[in-house]
């Protein structure tokens, strides 16, 4: 491809509004282009990347046996109601105002539909169905580029099982193929544990990438055996509180004006592991209170899983007719009708200190064992950072990271709601058991870039790179210059190599070189007057910066090897 008759509007300013590096290179390079908020047009250099990495993703899913689909992205509004995931998706989900009808973010409900027609025996099972297409999310904050968009492309991929063995093997195979992808794609990636949040089911997983800047998870990683977790799963050896060997009788204390743990602990001058913090929910209309040790946070993923449903927080006036007191002055002492579940680090815990439920006074001397009912002790709370890894019993690090692909055991949250069932050996009616496996196709262009870049520019990886040789003819108006380039351009074209070639008359060698640096192929192949004099060509590896001089006749050769 020559460049003069190209469209690659490149940029030498940074854009204002581009934070992380994917994002200003890739609209530095001419990857892309904003048409509105989460919204991006993919150029032609950036269409060639996505091109490169819907090709592997393709050849990896093959090869597990996957058969690729194309679904519409216009569903009828209820087979979502039916899953239930018009509510669980909110305003992320796109609606149709004057049709029911939703742009789909995801489309378990369809395959489903799919499954449940056409599906009837054991003996058509395991299938593993995928398509590679556009999703559109109502992003509330889209950023970061590509990372956060509204309308994006995703590999999304379902496996269709009848037992619970066949969904572990499905789901094995998915794993085992997004590690050759990304591997493939040149990605630095780690997984790790996570929640299925809106997806449901029993199980999931998150490829991930460390990112300081553009990271918009949170994950606890040990560097030392390598557990690592989404930090709404993560768990950590954080010690117990200490069940002292006295537990004295329950006292009332006038505590004016306090209203955080650590206004608190400060007032009566105790730590604050011995303070039992009360945060209070509606479950399915019980009030239930949470009990959690000092300043440890509530993570409401973990509560979510342990309830098995959702909840929702009360309002302050629903909290003060419920207890009788303000957010800050209540506890677990004295309350009625309550369902009580405690963080484990309270389990057996005496000599605590919470509220009494009555403005400005607080409760000291509580002993769990003795003084109340406790339904339940789980873990709840959210890992910190230098917390001991329950494996190896090393500190544990908290990072930023991007998601690259998320696979989830579904099981038969969808067959049950769709009532999709085949029949087993036996005759027995039974749901199909699903897997759902998801990779962002922009994200890996961001996260490769995010990888690999320098202040020059981006660095591509052969895998990923739009063209494997950036041409440079340094001097346009040359004539020898022309004939020299324009015979290894056709050299290189014919032997299918892919080549851009920088042919710009009147552009300067300085202003040539700075583009191809931005742009990032992973050689550069440049044709001078001097060099080409002694007969000589000179080629630059844009990841080492090593530049070669050699005659015109071995450059083939020498990008043939490399």
């Amino acid at each position: 491809m020559r460049l003069s008759q190209s469209f690659f509007p490149t940029l030498k300013e940074i854009p204002s509004d581009a934070q992380i590096p994917s994002h200003q290179l890739m609209m530095r390079a001419g990857l892309m282009r904003p048409l509105a908020a989460g919204i991006y047009s993919f150029l032609p250099l950036g269409f060639r990347v996505l091109q490169k990495i819907m090709n592997i993703i393709r050849e990896e899913m093959n090869a597990i046996g996957g058969q690729e689909f194309h679904l519409p992205a216009l569903n009828p509004i209820e087979l979502w109601e039916e899953t239930g995931r018009v509510k669980a998706f909110g305003d992320i989900l796109f609606q149709i105002k004057n049709r029911p009808l939703v742009l789909a973010p995801t489309h378990e409900e369809i395959i489903c539909h799919i499954a449940k027609n056409h599906i009837k025996s054991y003996k058509e099972l395991p299938q593993i169905w995928y398509q590679i297409q556009t999703k559109f999310r109502n992003e509330p904050r889209p950023r970061s580029g590509v990372l956060r968009g509204r309308q994006f492309t995703m590999k999304d991929a379902y496996s269709l099982d009848y037992t619970w063995e066949g969904l572990d093997k499905s789901y094995a195979l998915h794993e085992e193929a997004y590690k050759k992808i990304f591997t493939r794609c040149g990605l630095k990636f780690f997984i790790v544990g996570a929640s299925s949040g809106a997806m449901g089911g029993s199980g999931s997983q998150e490829f991930l990438l460390e990112s300081a800047e553009g990271g918009e998870d949170s994950a606890v990683v040990c560097d030392n055996c390598g557990y690592a977790a989404n930090l709404e799963v993560a768990v950590s050896n954080a010690p117990r509180v200490e069940r002292l060997p006295e537990s004295k009788k329950r006292e009332q204390l006038f505590t004016p004006n306090i209203k955080t743990i650590k206004q608190l602990s400060e007032f009566l001058r105790v730590e604050t592991t011995r303070l039992a913090k009360s945060l209070v929910y509606n479950v399915a209309g019980k009030p239930t209170l949470i009990l959690m040790c000092g300043t440890d946070q509530l993570n409401e993923a973990k509560l979510m899983r342990e309830l098995g449903g959702e909840f929702r927080a009360y309002s302050d006036e629903e909290l003060f007719d419920l207890t009788g007191a303000d957010a800050g002055s209540i506890g677990p002492i004295g309350l009625k009708n309550f369902q009580i579940i405690a963080d484990k680090r309270l389990e057996q815990s005496n000599e605590l200190i919470s509220g009494a439920n009555k403005n400005d006074f607080h409760i000291a001397h509580i002993d769990l064992e003795r003084d109340i009912s406790v339904s339940k002790y789980a873990d709840l709370r959210i890992v910190e950072t230098g917390e001991l890894c329950t494996h190896c019993g090393k500190e544990l690090r908290i990072i930023n990271a991007i998601e690259l692909g998320h696979i989830f055991k579904l099981g038969t949250k969808y067959a049950d709601a769709m009532h999709a069932t085949v029949l087993n050996e036996e005759g027995k009616e039974l749901p199909i058991i699903m897997g759902s496996y998801g990779i962002g196709v922009e994200r890996i262009a961001a996260c490769h870039i995010e990888q690999n870049h320098d202040v020059n520019g981006i660095i591509w990886d052969k895998a990923l790179a739009p063209f494997l040789v950036h041409l440079i003819s340094v001097n346009a108006e040359n004539e020898n210059v022309i004939v020299a380039s324009n015979k290894l351009y056709e050299q290189l074209t014919s032997e299918k190599i892919e080549v851009i070639f920088d042919d710009r008359v009147g552009v300067s060698p300085g202003f040539k070189f700075k583009d191809a640096d931005l742009l990032g192929m992973p050689l550069q192949l440049i044709v001078g007057d001097r060099n080409l004099k002694q007969g000589n060509v000179e080629i630059k590896i844009r990841k080492t910066g090593e530049r070669t001089i050699l005659p015109v006749e071995k450059a083939y050769d020498f990008i043939a090897k490399f």
